[in-house]
């Protein structure tokens, strides 16, 4: 039965979920489970099992680091959770989405000139920590933009779905002329529409800016979305009475992780130092990524057993002893079991706790946004959400605020 299960795993992951597998329930009907997603799969109809399509939400940004787009990078990391929060209340066919993150900088002296200007700073990632520790980490300094160049990276490197009814986006956003570098922008964009990828253009700069420019005529090219940003507004948090509360029911929640193999320590590490980076911000924007944390789109069974067991990316008789924390390696084979179920109890009631006090949060956070003066002004975050919004009803995704 593990070999079989192997050869499933090996199916459904390389396949990227553009088929729908029927096979014998008798014999495999509890080993197939959606193992990438944490959710049941598995239905039943007439002595088959049906593999569920597990939708995902694949978004590349591709950010200028230049020397003038601190602002944007600003925005980017102190809306990161606020965008992921907006996403967990979307679902197709009643499931909820995978979310997939990619991060490309482009525009900065500090790359080679022979790369044009150009890093992929992570492949697409499900691992959101992964994501915030990436865009702590940029750094601006003055380069060459070439937006063409970098969409036709992350075309190219990017391990994008074959599935039409997925959500796949680019987001690139810089304030240079857009049809700079060895690449045109057109042909990029040709690239994008042939593997179903929309591009969505963010202008950090003043709109009458964009005539000249062609921000606005890539997103028309590309079917995707244009907006034009404040870069340099400083995003505002707001701190609430459920704060302090939130920040104990965090301390407790990174304590029902069960790190293992070779990534569990460093991942332990990540977790603890993005919570820090957050709180350092303000209270406000961790409160945001401690609601983040407790929806399904904060997902980790690369390092954590919890979530390795739930989804079924692996199982403990699997596990090697050493790869094991040192408390579970003194346990015999139903501790280690009943340890892991336990903390994902814990955690279970936690993050309902969680998700119960931030909607009191939300709602406290939304009456003091109501008293204040509207800035009017448009933001990375406005920008992400708008267009993805705008692509879900064409996927029939749905918003449970809809």
């Amino acid at each position: 039965m593990n070999t079989y299960r192997k050869q499933l795993s090996r199916l459904f992951l390389g396949a990227c979920f553009t088929t729908t597998l029927l096979v014998p329930a008798s014999s495999i009907a509890k080993e197939v489970t959606a193992f990438d997603t944490g959710q049941n799969s598995t239905q039943s109809t007439d002595g088959l099992a049906q593999r569920v399509v597990i939708p995902r939400i694949q978004l590349a940004i591709l950010l200028d680091t230049s020397n003038s787009m601190d602002g944007l990078i600003d925005q980017a990391r102190n809306q990161l959770w606020a965008a992921v929060n907006e996403f967990s209340n979307s679902s197709r066919n009643g499931m909820r989405p995978v979310l997939e993150v990619a991060l490309f900088e482009y525009g900065n002296s500090n790359i080679a000139q022979r790369e044009g200007f150009i890093r992929q700073v992570l492949g697409f990632t499900q691992e959101l920590d992964k994501v915030s520790e990436a865009l702590f980490a940029l750094s601006t300094n003055g380069g060459s933009e070439f937006c063409g160049l970098v969409i036709n990276e992350a075309i190219s490197n990017l391990n994008w779905s074959y599935a039409n009814h997925d959500i796949k986006s680019i987001f690139i956003a810089g304030n240079e002329p857009f049809n700079q570098g060895p690449v045109a922008y057109q042909t990029a964009i040709r690239s994008a529409i042939k593997k179903g990828v929309t591009v969505n253009t963010i202008f950090a700069g003043q709109n009458e800016d964009t005539a000249s420019s062609g921000w606005q005529r890539g997103a028309m090219l590309a079917q995707g979305d244009y907006m034009s940003i404040d870069h340099n507004h400083q995003v505002v948090h707001i701190d609430a009475p459920q704060d302090a509360r939130l920040t104990q029911l965090n301390q407790r929640l990174n304590k029902t992780y069960i790190p293992f193999g070779s990534e569990g320590s460093q991942a332990v590490v990540r977790q603890q130092e993005q919570d820090k980076q957050s709180y350092e911000v303000s209270t406000g924007l961790l409160s945001q990524r401690i609601k983040a944390k407790a929806s399904s789109m904060y997902r980790n069974e690369n390092w954590d057993l919890v979530d390795a067991l739930e989804t079924g990316a692996t199982s403990l008789d699997s596990v090697e002893e050493e790869s094991l924390p040192d408390e579970m390696k003194k346990m015999d084979k139903t501790e280690r079991n009943n340890y892991v179920a336990h903390k994902a109890k814990e955690r279970k009631i936690l993050q309902e706790e969680i998700l119960k006090l931030t909607g009191e949060r939300d709602q406290y956070v939304a009456e003091k946004q109501r008293a204040a003066t509207p800035s009017g002004v448009t933001t990375f975050n406005d920008a992400i959400i708008s267009a993805v919004r705008d692509e879900a009803k064409k996927k029939e995704f749905v918003f449970e605020d809809n």
